[in-house]
Formats: C-alpha cells, sequence, structure tokens
C-alpha cells in the first residue's frame, strides 16, 4: 500500500499508530504545528498520541516512517512516555485552529475577501525533506439560513490570514520569537538571546521545549547557562541536562555550587547522570573532561552497509560522525577491548557487505583521559582529523573527543560574546567613540 503524502488532520484523527512490528501504540487525536510569519512554511511537530491506558503523549513527525489510509506506522519503536502539554509558539490544528474564524485573499474566492470564513480541517503536505508543512485549508463561507449546509472551500495557506504562533487572531512576542527559531542554528539563537535582557531569555527559556532548550544552552557562555538553568524550577532543569550531551552538562554543573550540582545529578534518570559524573572526576585541562562518552561505536562484525546507515543519524554531530570506533562488547563506554577504526571517507569506498573488522585502521595513535588539551591540539593538526578516540590505560575506549569542544575550551572564555569576527566589533566600536569624541 502506498504512502500517504497529502492528508487532512481531521482524518488523522482517530487513526492507530503502530511500531515498525505493527504493534499498536495508540490513536491520533491531534496535530501540533508551528506558525511561520511572513509566508513562510508553517510546519507539523508531530502527532498527539493518546495511549490505550489513556495517557497523552507527543511522537514527532520524523518518528513517522508512513502514513498509510487505515493506520500510522513509526520507523522506530521508541517513544517518549511523558504526557504531552502544548508549549508557547505550538498550536494545535483540532483544538486550537479548526472552528476559528480567519479571513483570506485568496484571488480564486473574491466573495470570501472581506468576510470571516471558518476554518473546517487543514491539510498537511509531505515534502521531500520529510517535513510535514500546512499547504491547504478547509473553510466554510457564510453559513446559509434554513440549517443547509455550508459551501466548503480550499483555500492555499499562504492565503490564509489571522493565524499566530500565539493562536488565531493572537499575538505574543515570545511565542513569535520561538516561531522564529524553529529552523535556526541553536548557535545563532544563542547570539540573539545574548542580546534580550535577562527577563526575556528567562521567559523564553521557560517556553521553549527541553530539548530545543538543551540545544541552544550548549551555545551559550557559561554565566548565561547557569543563569537560565537556575531560573529553571529544580525538576524541569534536571530533565533540560538529561536532554544535553554529557560533557556539556558536565560542564554547567561544574560551575554551580556542589550542592546543587548533586541534587540536580539525584533528580537526572541514572543512565544519564552516570557518563556525566564520570566526566566531572576529570581534571578540567584534560582530555577526559573535554570527551563525549556516546561516539559510534560498533563491533567487529557490523558491515559497511550497517557503520552508514548509523553515521547517517541527523542527530550525530558531524565531527563525531567521521570516525567508527571498534570494540569487543560491551559497546557502551566504558567499552571492551579498543581494536581500531574507520574514517567515514573509507567506509564510502568499500563494499557494503564488508566487514569493518577488515578495513580497521589500527595504527592511528589513541589519545588518552589524562592528556592536556595541548595534546589534543598536536594530535587533531598532526593527523588530520576532527574527531579521535579516548582510551584509558587498560585500552578500553572511554569516548571521543571532537575538535569543536577542544576549540571552545581552548578560545578566550568570551569567545560567545565577541562575535564570530571580534575585529569587526572593535572597529565599529572605535568609529562610535570618535563620532562622539
Amino acid at each position: 500500500m502506498s504512502s500517504v503524502t497529502r492528508v487532512y488532520a481531521g482524518r488523522l484523527s482517530g487513526m492507530v499508530v503502530r511500531s515498525p512490528d505493527t504493534e499498536p501504540i495508540g490513536r491520533v487525536r491531534d496535530v501540533i504545528v508551528n506558525i511561520r510569519p511572513d509566508g513562510q512554511p508553517s510546519r507539523a511537530l508531530g502527532l498527539v498520541v493518546e495511549m490505550f491506558n489513556k495517557k497523552r503523549i507527543f511522537l514527532p513527525m520524523l518518528r513517522i516512517t508512513a502514513i498509510e489510509p487505515g493506520e500510522i506506522t513509526l520507523v522506530s519503536g521508541s517513544v517518549s512516555l511523558r504526557s504531552f502539554s502544548v508549549r508557547t509558539g505550538e498550536l494545535s490544528i483540532m483544538a486550537d485552529m479548526v472552528g476559528s474564524k480567519v479571513h483570506t485573499d485568496d484571488p480564486e474566492l473574491t466573495e470570501l475577501h472581506d468576510r470571516p470564513v471558518e476554518i473546517a480541517d487543514v491539510e498537511l503536505e509531505r515534502t521531500r525533506t520529510r517535513d510535514w508543512i500546512i499547504s491547504r485549508v478547509a473553510v466554510f463561507g457564510q453559513r446559509p439560513k434554513f440549517g443547509r449546509a455550508p459551501k466548503l472551500n480550499i483555500v492555499p495557506w499562504s492565503h490564509v490570514h489571522g493565524v499566530t504562533a500565539a493562536g488565531v487572531g493572537q499575538t505574543d512576542t515570545v511565542a513569535e520569537m520561538i516561531a522564529e527559531f524553529e529552523d535556526m542554528r541553536p548557535a545563532d539563537v544563542a547570539n540573539i538571546l545574548m542580546d534580550l535582557s535577562t527577563g526575556q531569555r528567562i521567559r523564553i527559556a521557560g517556553a521553549l521545549n527541553d530539548e530545543r532548550l538543551a540545544d541552544i544552552l550548549q551555545e551559550l557562555p557559561e554565566d548565561s547557562q547557569t543563569e537560565l538553568l537556575e531560573a529553571l524550577d529544580i525538576e524541569r532543569a534536571a530533565v533540560v541536562l538529561e536532554e544535553m550531551d554529557p560533557d556539556d552538562a558536565a560542564d554547567i554543573l561544574q560551575e554551580l555550587p556542589d550542592a546543587k550540582a548533586e541534587v540536580l545529578l539525584e533528580l537526572m534518570d541514572p543512565e544519564e547522570s552516570a557518563p556525566v559524573r564520570r566526566l566531572m572526576s576529570f581534571s578540567p585541562d584534560t582530555v577526559g573532561a573535554l570527551m563525549t562518552p556516546e561516539p559510534l561505536v560498533l563491533t567487529p562484525q557490523t558491515t559497511v552497509a550497517e557503520a552508514l546507515a548509523l553515521a547517517r543519524d541527523p542527530d550525530l554531530p558531524t565531527s563525531l560522525a567521521s570516525l567508527i570506533f571498534v570494540v569487543r562488547p560491551p559497546t557502551a563506554t566504558p567499552t571492551g577491548p579498543y581494536l581500531g577504526c574507520v574514517h567515514l571517507q573509507k567506509l564510502l569506498r568499500e563494499p557494503p557487505s564488508t566487514l569493518i573488522s577488515g578495513i580497521l585502521d589500527p595504527d592511528l595513535p589513541p589519545l588518552y583521559a589524562d592528556d592536556s588539551q595541548e595534546t589534543a591540539a598536536r594530535y587533531f593538526a598532526t593527523y588530520n582529523l576532527v574527531c579521535g578516540p579516548v582510551l584509558d590505560e587498560d585500552k578500553h575506549l572511554l569516548g571521543a573527543v571532537a575538535v569543536d569542544d577542544l576549540l571552545d575550551h581552548m578560545l578566550p572564555e568570551d569567545w560567545r560574546e565577541s562575535g564570530l569576527r571580534p575585529e569587526e566589533n572593535e572597529e565599529q566600536q572605535s568609529t562610535q567613540e570618535v563620532k562622539h569624541g
């Protein structure tokens, strides 16, 4: 059965959601969307799914492998079981949009101009990038007398007006800013936040979802990280730390008072806090404190095709995707004996069925947890790498250090505040001083 590429939200409502092994998970109750201003594509973020125990959870659209006429299939059986709640900047189609009054300037429907129309349903279309965007809206015109059914009109989304990130007919600066942030890189959002007042930063942090806030926090200066983390309630702060890369979470916790850091670690899931505690045990100026304990680690029996599929994971930073580490089980860090590594370029040149054990580079020297940052810098310069293995004295893989994390620690502490080209900022400041002199 062919997968659907256009579907109305009303049709999705009530559909069964199944895991890859066809096990039913629940039924769709709503669709969450991000409304973008100025004619930019407005994207569906995910589905509200009611499980069979009546609990409602959020399911990101990228977890969906196919929407078929009778059911929805997931690409993975792993879903977050946290109870769903709408955040600032998000709207639900069935609860917030359907039934609301908007206006249209569709040139094909001049009879509807200058009068309110009612949203009956919203169509979603799948793009080449696998995103689902709002494409068209079904609207009712003026309802006829004597109970006759109103005429249904289909309007392109670009000709529908009156819906903002804050809701239908509403405005909210924070909601609109969060909607603007949706397609921006975390580092660029962090730069915008640095130009806002402390109060505005705290309001936005409170409205962002946990995963997005974690990504942005990692790009902020240390004092701003701790400022925002301490402004959150203690339980949410622990959840945000769980969403962060372990090395970044360890950096923030080391800036907090020991007592509060320990409380946060206790509130975190033990599986998430264990690697953070391990990183915090290393001296701050060593490779051990810089590394991530979650590189791409595989066993010798993995094929090239399988390794490439795992390296394509969009959540894996490009630096960490460049090198695959091969070990004896277990593959969770600290791993079994380290055997060697394979560069991504090497994988691209080999037949898909080849076992990675046969194409290892066993001669690349590793880094060790107690090596200095200068040693790591010399390592990357010598071997032209952006990522390197970090071992303990018994040759077990502890993690990997990436060149971007190294640069983050070797640059001056205020490098984020001074911007990408600090010399331009200095020139502008000098010019202003001359004008006001």
